[in-house]
């Protein structure tokens, strides 16, 4: 056999094999920075169900920032992803409206914080707030605990929120709503504060 025939298919061997691990670690690199974005940067969730309505609607597909609240606290306004306060299996939507140390009270269908009337521009015209879920009654005054939240569905007819099951703590937030991409005609990117709807 000629030699000369061999030695013209060795490279290619070589090349081959090269590629394929050229490849695989490609592959665990994409792997890793897929990872780290997942548990540190940002993650894809979907709107189950009507509570954010009109803001966010069922089967809309968002980007949940989670690297924001590394550095900074929640604000009054902010949509954020958080760990469902009965079954940390289950993730929710809402929006922050007391902070810590806020005194929040829920009377004639308003929301006041701080003695003060919240503007909620985002409500769907004629959404009034009822304390008629368990956990605060019409007229009375709670006030956030340190390291936890209240928060309430955009959509307060159809809402299970801090009404039912009281404050969200600190570290069950996953983070805030950035980006919604789908439906297509919806995308948006969400502000990281919403000061304006504030008291």
């Amino acid at each position: 056999m000629n030699p000369d025939y061999l030695n013209n298919f060795e490279p290619a061997q070589h090349s081959t094999g090269s590629q394929f691990i050229e490849l695989l670690q490609t592959f665990v690199i994409f792997a890793a920075v897929f990872l780290v974005i997942f548990l540190f940067v940002a993650q894809p969730h979907k709107v189950s169900g009507p509570s954010m309505k009109n803001t966010f609607h069922n089967d809309d597909y968002i980007i949940t920032d989670k690297l924001t609240y590394r550095f900074s606290n929640p604000q009054r306004g902010n949509v954020i992803v958080f760990q469902a306060p009965r079954d940390h299996s289950t993730d929710f939507i809402k929006r922050i409206i007391g902070l810590p140390g806020d005194k929040v009270k829920i009377e004639a269908g308003k929301v006041y914080i701080n003695d003060k009337l919240l503007n909620e521009p985002y409500l769907m015209p004629g959404i009034q707030t009822f304390a008629n879920q368990g956990f605060i009654a019409e007229g009375e005054t709670k006030t956030v605990p340190q390291n936890e939240y209240f928060a309430l569905g955009d959509n307060r007819v159809q809402s299970s929120d801090s009404r039912d099951w009281g404050y969200i703590k600190r570290n069950e937030i996953l983070g805030r709503v950035l980006v919604r991409y789908w439906p297509a005609n919806y995308l948006g990117v969400f502000p990281g504060t919403y000061s304006a709807y504030g008291v």
